[in-house]
């Protein structure tokens, strides 16, 4: 599946503005530019602007390596720890694959803004489905 296939079965994650630029079973990296409209008080981009972020970008990464017998993937948990704001530029985020397993996939994301400071780290958890 190519890059637009992969991004545009995620209609949520078009709709947010979510570009996806790597997709491969080592690394996902994806980005989401500022903009006024994904902003809570003081211009800073909202924090669920940034956990959709990652959560398609660990999605994709945890899609990408399903088991044998997988069709799909769900997020079961995520963590996501918030340490920056950010008001400007825009947001890289970068999913790899902590376990995968036969029913779930666990993925760390790790965002970072345009001077490469880390602005969140998110874990989430990606059940198996069709197994």
């Amino acid at each position: 599946m190519d890059l637009d296939q992969l991004i545009s079965s995620m209609p949520f994650a078009v709709s947010n503005g979510i570009d996806l630029r790597v997709a491969n079973v080592d690394e996902v990296v994806a980005t989401l530019d500022w903009a006024p409209d994904r902003c809570t008080v003081g211009g800073a981009m909202h924090g669920g602007a940034l956990m959709a972020l990652a959560d398609s970008a660990g999605a994709i990464a945890a899609y990408l390596n399903l088991p044998e017998g997988g069709v799909g993937t769900s997020t079961i948990e995520s963590k996501t720890n918030l340490f920056r704001a950010v008001r400007e530029g825009s947001v890289t985020a970068t999913s790899t694959i902590l376990h995968a397993g036969r029913t779930t996939v666990v993925v760390q994301t790790d965002l970072r803004d345009d001077e490469d400071r880390r602005v969140a780290l998110t874990v989430q958890t990606q059940a198996v489905l069709g197994r």
